[in-house]
């Protein structure tokens, strides 16, 4: 019995040996549970001020863990208080130094919405754009230290962030650039030709809006040219070339803006040749002489554009003029009864290629080159050296000039 009883007892004081050295403590409040608080949570209270020394005297003795915590909580318990925007630029600050970046700029984002006549708010979006650059180059997100996603979002949060409470900053401009490139590199072609469109449109005097300009043109491009032909995004593609020659005609891109345009002006023509060429066969003759006279319009000069020419003097003599310009009659008709006819016959209808053959996808591997984007490393400035340097032994400065409670 006795051996029993110090078997089961055992745990208990093994237990009881590893909880008692912990200074922590139960907090007991009326009409609520007990709760306990880790040791050192239980400090985090006072005024901003005796929460701002004990931050000083954190970083001071090396305890960054315990000055973020400090920081952490005047912004957050004395938001109105005059240390809160130093405190919140420090917390960024410290946060960045220890490579926790997502949420150093959660406390640079903090300082620029909530205080934006501090005088760290420059300071604080030239930071918040380092760390959007460093998400938008690579940075992945981590979570427990796995990483788990690709750093996009983020990017394109913070420049966000930074485009709505910095509309006037010297890093806005590229931000919003910055946002265009995070959405393309997502596939999300509209959000980026949005947000290219944007820069140019409140940034045109910034050197950045070449760039924008540009980047709209080669998205349509690309996705003219991926899979089957798009006449459409080709058209909007010329269109935004053509824009950027007008804007930027002494740009460095301009010559190649021009190669594009040539590339895309000569498939246009090709691809119009071969559909031409193709109703040709059918001996759908009018289909055949518009798609002709599209070759002969947008191309005169061209090979194609001369043998569409002499294509179309052939079929005048072959089947008249008049059948070329006609409207096309019944056609839609006649196939409709012959797929009722066949239906009933053979059960299922024809696929619509039977029906209405199409010319044959066009996969086009010869797409414009790539943008000459700047390179992927930030233009912002590095932390400065107190926000990267191990913490001196003595205390920091109080973060506001005119932080006297």
């Amino acid at each position: 019995m006795k051996l029993s009883f110090r078997i089961l007892f055992l745990p208990f004081l093994v237990c009881l040996a590893f909880v008692l050295p912990v200074n922590g403590a139960v907090v007991f409040k009326p009409g609520e549970k007990a709760h306990y608080r880790t040791p050192g949570e239980e400090e985090m209270s006072g005024t901003a001020r005796q929460l701002f020394d004990r931050a000083q005297a954190a970083e001071a003795k090396g305890d960054i863990g315990g000055a973020i915590k400090a920081y952490r909580m005047i912004v957050k318990k004395h938001p109105h208080d005059t240390l809160a925007a130093g405190s919140a630029y420090r917390l960024g600050q410290l946060l960045e130094q220890t490579h926790k970046y997502l949420p150093a700029a959660d406390a640079y984002a903090v300082l620029c919405e909530k205080y934006s006549k501090s005088e760290h708010f420059e300071d604080a979006v030239t930071a918040l754009f380092r760390i959007g650059e460093m998400y938008l180059t690579g940075q992945k997100t981590k979570i427990l230290g796995i990483t788990v996603k690709s750093g996009l979002d983020q990017a394109a949060d913070i420049f966000t962030m930074i485009i709505r409470t910095a509309p006037y900053d010297k890093y806005t401009a590229r931000a919003q650039f910055d946002l265009g490139r995070a959405r393309e590199k997502q596939g999300q072609n509209e959000a980026a030709i949005a947000a290219y469109q944007a820069v140019v449109e409140k940034f045109p005097d910034d050197p950045i809006a070449v760039d924008a300009q540009y980047q709209i043109g080669y998205i349509w491009s690309k996705a003219s040219s991926s899979g089957t032909y798009d006449p459409a995004a080709a058209t909007k593609s010329k269109i935004a070339f053509e824009d950027f020659l007008a804007r930027y005609p002494n740009s460095e891109k301009a010559s190649q803006a021009k190669q594009n345009l040539k590339k895309m002006e000569h498939k246009q023509s090709s691809t119009a040749y071969d559909i031409a060429k193709f109703y040709d066969k059918q001996k759908q003759y009018r289909a055949a002489a518009i798609y002709y006279n599209e070759v002969i319009r947008t191309q005169p000069g061209s090979t194609e554009g001369e043998r569409a020419k002499k294509r179309i003097s052939e079929l005048r003599a072959k089947v008249g003029d008049a059948k070329l310009q006609a409207p096309a009659v019944t056609a839609a008709a006649a196939s409709k009864k012959k797929v009722k006819a066949r239906t009933q016959e053979s059960g299922p209808p024809p696929s619509s290629n039977e029906l209405a053959p199409l010319p044959p996808s066009d996969v086009d591997a010869s797409l414009p080159p790539p943008a000459s984007l700047l390179p992927d490393t930030t233009t912002a400035p590095p932390p400065s050296s107190d926000s990267t340097a191990a913490p001196s032994a003595t205390p920091q400065p109080t973060p506001e000039a005119a932080a006297t409670p």
